[in-house]
C-alpha cells in the first residue's frame, strides 16, 4: 500500500490492489499495533540516520504537498509504502530491492511465532552476517544496496513480515521538478544531459555521505 510511480504512468499514483486485498490492507494499516510499529521504525530511522531522515522529510514533504490525494499508509511514519507478507511461512530468496532509493533505508519487522534460533535468520550477504531475527524485532537496512534473504522455518511454525520503504523514483520525480525523468531530459540539451549523467555519480556519493558515523551519533546523544 502507498505511493509509487512507473508501470506506464505519467505521474505518481497509488498501488492498485484487488477488492479483497484492499479490504485486508486497510484493516491492517488501521490496526493500533501496526500504527505503533510504523511509528517505532520511523523513530529508529530518525535516531540512527538523522541526516538521511531529514533528506526523506525534505523530499517526501515536497512530494505530498504536490500530491495530497495519494495514500500514505501511516501518517506517523516517514515511508511512503508498506507491504504485509502473511506467509504462513514467509521466506525470501536473496535479493536487492532495486526499486528503492539506492542509499535509502527500509524497515523490516518479523512477526508471529517461530524458533528464531533454528530458522527465520536474516542473512546480509554483502556483510557476511547471519542474524537471529526474533519475532517482533525490527531492522533498518539499505535494502537496494545490500543483498539479503532469510532462512526457512519449521513446517509447523508461522512467520510473517511487515516492511516499510520508499521507491527511488519518487525522489527522482521531485528532483526533476515534479515530472518524470523522460519529460525532464526532453527539456535538456545534449551537453546538459551529459552533465546530468555525471551528476548522477555525485548524487550517489552525496547520498552515502548522509549516513551517520557512530562518533557523530554519540556526539548528538550527549
Amino acid at each position: 500500500m502507498g505511493a509509487t510511480h512507473g508501470t506506464g504512468r505519467n505521474e505518481p499514483g497509488d498501488f492498485v490492489n484487488g477488492i479483497i486485498n484492499t479490504a485486508v490492507i486497510l484493516a491492517l494499516v488501521s490496526n493500533a499495533a501496526f500504527i505503533d510499529l510504523a511509528e517505532f521504525a520511523s523513530g529508529l530511522f530518525s535516531i540512527w540516520a538523522p541526516h538521511l531522515f531529514q533528506f526523506y522529510i525534505d523530499y517526501m514533504g515536497s512530494f505530498y504537498l504536490k500530491n495530497p490525494k495519494l495514500q500514505r499508509p501511516f501518517v506517523n511514519s516517514i515511508w511512503s509504502a508498506c507491504t504485509f507478507n502473511l506467509g504462513p511461512r514467509t521466506c525470501t530468496f536473496g535479493h536487492r530491492d532495486f526499486a528503492n532509493l539506492a542509499y535509502g533505508w527500509c524497515a523490516i519487522t518479523a512477526l508471529s511465532t517461530f524458533d528464531y534460533t533454528k530458522g527465520g535468520h536474516l542473512i546480509l550477504w554483502d556483510c557476511k552476517l547471519i542474524l537471529e531475527f526474533l519475532p517482533g524485532c525490527t531492522i533498518l537496512i539499505p535494502s537496494a544496496a545490500i543483498f539479503h534473504s532469510n532462512t526457512r522455518i519449521a513446517e509447523h511454525e508461522t512467520r510473517y513480515s511487515f516492511t516499510q520503504y520508499t521507491a527511488g523514483v519518487l525522489f527522482r520525480w521531485v528532483e526533476c521538478g515534479f515530472r518524470s525523468e523522460k519529460d525532464y531530459f526532453a527539456t535538456l540539451t545534449a551537453e546538459e544531459i551529459e552533465e546530468e549523467r555525471k551528476l548522477g555519480l555525485e548524487r550517489a556519493a552525496a547520498g552515502a555521505a548522509l549516513f551517520s558515523t557512530l562518533d557523530e551519533l554519540k556526539a548528538g546523544w550527549v
